[in-house]
């Protein structure tokens, strides 16, 4: 006879305020999709936008950097997934926060792709910075990860953090949707394999974060980034939700910390 020992207390209650603050955190998402459309300013202040609850305060370090930073969403979202990040990013003292905003429906991960190099280049340009810092959620991960990768585009990303990417596919993308974008993350999708291929001399730093109670990966340990070539971190995550990676003070506060240490260690060049 088989004998099957139960959960861990701890484990299962984190596993169940995990999904509580994820349906939160979907909730809010939804609350603030239509705020995302166009390319308005957001307001900003103490308070403005609800924040996911961590398992403790994540104090923010302090950093003063004009080190730009850019912003790229994922399926079913725009630039409102990335209030909170956004609030945590300023107050961490990144000045520079942009984001892509894009049209996921008329998009494939490779016209995405284009479409966040027009944006690094006009950055770049505002700024007088020569290399940006990427954050991209869930697809957004797998089209900043394919610029850096396959376009040229390491020579602009210092480094690219992403949170929930289907850096392998998901079993999620097996949903019979008429979205090409949907299709190139299933597993072994043409798309893929392509980011399989060697990359030798690529120059981006990827930092990538993956949860183990992330519902939309399948199975989740395909959000870490395993490639012989690349220069990979993976930072692994406890009890948060893939709508919550972005909005988590948990993650938010790794994130600032990353980028804290990605700048002290290898500043970026002004042009």
């Amino acid at each position: 006879m088989i004998r099957v020992s139960p959960l861990p207390v701890r484990t299962l209650t984190g596993a169940v305020f995990g999904a509580a603050v994820e349906v939160a955190a979907i909730v809010a998402a939804l609350a603030l999709y239509p705020s995302g459309f166009g390319e308005g300013r957001e307001r900003r202040g103490p308070g403005s936008w609800p924040v996911a609850p961590s398992d403790g305060a994540v104090a923010l370090p302090a950093l003063s950097t004009d080190s730009p930073i850019l912003l790229v969403h994922g399926l079913c979202s725009n630039r409102a997934i990335f209030h909170i990040m956004r609030r945590g990013l300023r107050q961490a003292g990144f000045r520079r926060v942009a984001v892509l905003n894009y049209n996921w429906l008329n998009n494939d991960v490779r016209g995405a792709a284009r479409l966040l190099a027009d944006q690094v280049e006009r950055v770049c340009e505002d700024s007088g910075h020569e290399r940006v810092h990427v954050i991209g959620h869930s697809l957004g991960g797998v089209v900043a990860r394919y610029y850096a990768q396959r376009m040229g585009g390491d020579a602009r990303v210092h480094t690219l953090v992403t949170l929930g990417a289907p850096h392998t596919g998901t079993l999620a993308a097996a949903l019979p949707l008429p979205v090409r974008a949907i299709r190139q993350l299933r597993p072994g999708s043409d798309l893929l394999a392509e980011l399989a291929e060697p990359a030798p001399g690529c120059g981006t730093r990827f930092v990538a974060f993956h949860s183990d109670l992330d519902e939309l990966i399948v199975p989740a340990a395909n959000a870490r980034l395993v490639h012989p070539d690349l220069r990979i971190r993976n930072v692994p995550v406890r009890a948060v939700g893939h709508v919550s990676l972005p909005m988590h003070a948990r993650v938010v506060g790794e994130v600032c910390r990353v980028l804290h240490d990605a700048h002290d260690a290898e500043p970026l060049a002004a042009a």
